[in-house]
């Protein structure tokens, strides 16, 4: 008998990417569940429930849930798109940095210090303007572009009483003066399948805070530059952040691991979420011994 492959996405919300991933599971008659990260457990002692799913898609939007629930997922031997590890990577920009540098992938100078006066003393060296970003965030949140020494005594200050750890790990980039647009390219295993520019007259391009998408063209450059990054990181369903300097040429700014893709597909008429339900269904079929 043969044997037919079950599909777990793990999500937050029902947002517009996850409607076009069930659309895609059910447009391919993949026998698939929707688990909702709010209502699901884990009993560590007893991983049967799970063990119907042949690989498991993670599209959490809480960072920390997505990793949690990847990390038991795995130590069960279930297959997810993406791993824990690569989520780990990319979901900590330190983590990514690090990986990225390993690696030799050209990216922005950027400095990392504990305390506030450590901090301004690095923000002092690197040279106004700095853009100071939280290590764990998305969406373009809480970036701060630093004009000089006043803005940067007061930002470092407040970040020190926000309270959470995280606010104590001040991850400083070099401002790096972009053509009023940055580049995200979407990655699938060992292909940019997308990119497009996002375009904003504000210094934050995130489409989420109102950037405009449009095509961009993948060059050999572009597609070189994307796989080495995916690599680096380990490699999965990946979204490229990239910077276009005056004189370094293309530079990798961020990864994302669970992107948004709502503007990709309307402007480039790449199907996204059908590639992604590919991807995953070969995962799940390379664990499984399934052919195609």
């Amino acid at each position: 008998m043969n044997h037919r492959l079950r599909i777990g996405v793990l999500y937050s919300r029902l947002r517009v990417e996850e409607k076009w991933i069930f659309a895609a599971l059910e447009q391919r008659g993949v026998d698939y569940e929707r688990l909702d990260d709010r209502f699901v457990h884990f009993d560590l002692d007893n991983p049967g429930p799970w063990l119907q799913y042949d690989a498991i898609l993670e599209r959490s939007i809480s960072y920390a849930r997505g990793l949690y629930a990847l990390r038991v997922l795995n130590a069960w031997g279930i297959p997810t798109v993406n791993t824990a590890a690569v989520a780990e990577v990319c979901g900590d920009k330190l983590a990514t940095t690090a990986a990225l540098t390993r690696a030799g992938i050209p990216q922005p100078r950027t400095v990392v210090a504990f305390t506030a006066e450590a901090a301004l003393e690095a923000i002092e060296q690197l040279g106004y303007p700095v853009v100071l970003k939280p290590v764990v965030g998305s969406w373009g949140r809480l970036l701060s572009k630093i004009n000089d020494r006043d803005a940067a005594e007061a930002i470092l200050e407040h970040k020190e009483v926000l309270g959470s750890y995280q606010h104590q790990i001040f991850y400083i980039q070099e401002y790096i003066e972009k053509p009023g647009r940055d580049i995200r390219a979407f990655v699938l295993g060992d292909r940019t399948v997308a990119a497009i520019y996002r375009k904003s007259e504000h210094w934050i391009t995130n489409t989420a805070r109102g950037g405009q998408g449009e095509v961009c063209p993948i060059t050999s450059e572009l597609e070189d530059l994307c796989g080495r990054a995916a690599a680096a990181v380990g490699g999965g369903v990946l979204a490229i952040d990239i910077l276009e300097h005056p004189e370094r040429g293309l530079l990798v700014n961020e990864i994302n691991h669970t992107m948004e893709f709502h503007t990709t597909v309307p402007t480039t008429g790449v199907d996204i979420p059908g590639m992604i339900v590919d991807y995953v269904l070969a995962v799940a079929r390379q664990h499984t011994g399934v052919p195609i």
